[in-house]
């Protein structure tokens, strides 16, 4: 009994930390592997980007691994670690998990999955892709790795999405942009800029598509345009300079590959994109979609509309939305809502009735949270994320081991409230002088 039960919990250990093991069909992917598995290969691959602590991945992993088993030699189903893997997770433009991508003809332009959880659903999908893939093959249109690799051993590789500037047109395109700029100054005699030049065009097409043209690479002939070189100081090739509006340009320093690059960009996008959405608690989907899918959920209680007004829970909601966009990398999910309108989730969440505004850090995944204790400034928040983001703070159980019943309600309509309106009593059909003989 005790061997049995030995296996057992070390069984539920794996699962938990790993979700896939080796002996699964799922092949598990990494930084190490990625390119040489998935990129250049000539399979089409289905990859699962999770997070070991996300309750709608762990129910996926046993479809998942269906799936694998049925597509074995047919189609590939790989699996990353993406709360691990952060940089392979945000290459790929990963905001929540599971993330699901399609790898078809095209590696560079892998497609979302958007259909059900289910293994009949997963594998539908796949072979559907399939068909598509062997189709486009058929009629001469494969965009798959072999053909990349052709255009660079000859010396091509597409530079449309690579934008060239000039001493004329630099200022313009670059100085007071909105986007930010990777800048690479180039000679066109230099072995190491021949060399980067494809890993440099392939990087652009996918930092275009992932930051949706937020971030632009781009290319300068410092031979040709020597205002430029001089203006900032080139004195090797090819050196990359990253630009951005307000700031003075800094040097980039890391690898030479294009997944150095595109992850280097991503970072950029990521430091410079919108906080995360601050979404009103008017419903349990609205919470459960949002505390699931982060590894932590920040929801806080604002006092009654009657206390506060528009304008003052307009400022609760701006700090809120400041804490947001310093801890955006961190993907953690913002949710407000009214003092009483949740009452049940404030009880589980040890708020219950007093102390508004108040704010809670909750890990659905454990059901444990952490409350905040000092002043709901952005000083105070600030020191209450910053103890939790490097694991301090007191934490406790959610009261009954679970999310209470969420109600539904109106979201606010961004108005003052208004007092309920009394019904006025008419006394003009009583007469008083009667009702007081009968009283005496």
């Amino acid at each position: 009994l005790l061997f049995v039960l030995g296996t057992v919990s070390c069984t539920l250990f794996l699962a938990v930390n790993g979700l896939y093991s080796p002996s699964d069909d799922v092949i598990e992917l990494t930084p190490t592997n990625f390119n040489k598995e998935v990129i250049q290969s000539e399979s089409l691959w289905l990859v699962e980007f999770y997070a070991p602590w996300c309750g709608h991945c762990q129910r996926l992993t046993p479809e998942w691994k269906k799936a694998a088993t049925a597509l074995k030699g047919v189609v590939k189903v790989g699996a990353v670690d993406a709360d691990k893997h952060q940089s392979l997770g945000g290459q790929y433009g990963v905001r929540g998990f599971p993330t699901i991508k399609i790898f078809g003809a095209n590696k560079n332009k892998a497609e979302d999955y958007q259909g059900g959880r289910t293994s009949d659903a997963i594998v539908d999908a796949a072979l559907s892709a399939l068909r598509s893939l062997v189709k486009d093959r058929l009629s001469g249109r494969s965009g798959g790795y072999s053909s990349g690799k052709q255009s660079r051993e000859s010396g091509g590789g597409d530079k449309k999405d690579v934008i060239e500037l000039t001493d004329d047109s630099f200022d313009k395109n670059v100085i007071n942009s909105d986007d930010v700029w990777m800048v690479e100054f180039y000679a066109p005699w230099c072995g190491h800029c021949k060399n980067l030049e494809p890993e440099w065009a392939a990087a652009a097409t996918e930092v275009k598509e992932q930051t949706k043209g937020k971030v632009k690479l781009a290319a300068v002939d410092a031979t040709v345009n020597q205002v430029l070189a001089s203006r900032y100081g080139i004195r090797g090739f090819p050196t990359i300079k990253i630009f951005q509006k307000g700031e003075d340009p800094v040097d980039y320093d890391g690898g030479r590959t294009r997944s150095d690059i595109i992850a280097r960009a991503l970072d950029l996008f990521s430091d410079n994109a919108p906080p995360p959405e601050l979404l009103e608690i008017t419903s349990e989907d609205v919470l459960k979609s949002t505390c699931d899918a982060h590894q932590l959920c920040i929801i806080s209680v604002l006092p009654h509309i009657l206390d506060t007004g528009a304008s003052g829970r307009n400022s609760y909601l701006d700090v809120m939305l400041k804490m947001g966009e310093k801890y955006k990398k961190k993907m953690w999910g913002w949710l407000w809502t009214e003092a009483g309108a949740q009452s049940d989730l404030e009880s589980s969440l040890g708020i219950g009735g007093f102390g508004y505004p108040a704010m809670a850090a909750v890990n659905a995944r454990k059901m444990k949270f952490a409350l905040l204790k000092g002043s709901f400034s952005e000083q105070g928040i600030n020191e209450f994320l910053r103890e939790l983001s490097v694991g301090r703070g007191s934490t406790a159980p959610v009261g009954g081991g679970a999310f209470p019943k969420i109600h539904s309600v109106e979201p606010w309509d961004g108005k003052d409230g208004e007092l309920p309106v009394e019904d006025d009593i008419d006394l003009s059909d009583v007469d008083l002088d009667d009702w007081d003989k009968d009283e005496l």
